[in-house]
């Protein structure tokens, strides 16, 4: 592959830096992280001398790496536990299935019930039948 030169801002000043062909986008966004601590440091403190103002940005840079690495190390940690209780849990027999009783109607309130409800029609043809007639 071959070199290109490409130039970056950070803090104001601009750089021409050589990365190889089909970096740049990558190039240009790790700049752009540099450049946004840079700017904190340009806006708190002032011009300052570029190698210090380098070092300072790419320390900033490296205490948030540090801080995110720390968190994703908690994060896998947590996966792997999770991942060691799911593999737990499905290793485990599956439960006996229980018995569950359902209350059931017995035969004779069904029938109890049917009858009243013809009586009921009954009446309700006979009102009918007084009312029409």
């Amino acid at each position: 592959m071959s070199q290109k030169e490409v130039q970056i801002g950070i803090g104001g000043r601009t750089f021409e830096v050589a990365c190889q062909d089909g970096e740049e986008q990558y190039l240009q966004h790790a700049a752009s992280l540099l450049d946004q601590e840079a700017q904190v440091l340009v806006t708190q403190i002032g011009r300052m001398p570029e190698a210090r103002m380098l070092l300072m940005a790419g320390l900033m840079l490296a205490d948030k790496t540090a801080g995110l690495e720390e968190q994703l190390k908690e994060y896998d940690d947590r996966l792997s536990a999770l991942q060691a209780e799911l593999a737990d849990l499905k290793s485990r027999p599956a439960p006996e299935p229980r018995e569950v009783e359902v209350p059931r109607i017995p035969e004779a309130v069904t029938e109890a019930m049917a009858e009243l409800a013809a009586r009921a029609e009954s009446i309700a043809d006979t009102v009918e039948e007084l009312k029409a007639g």
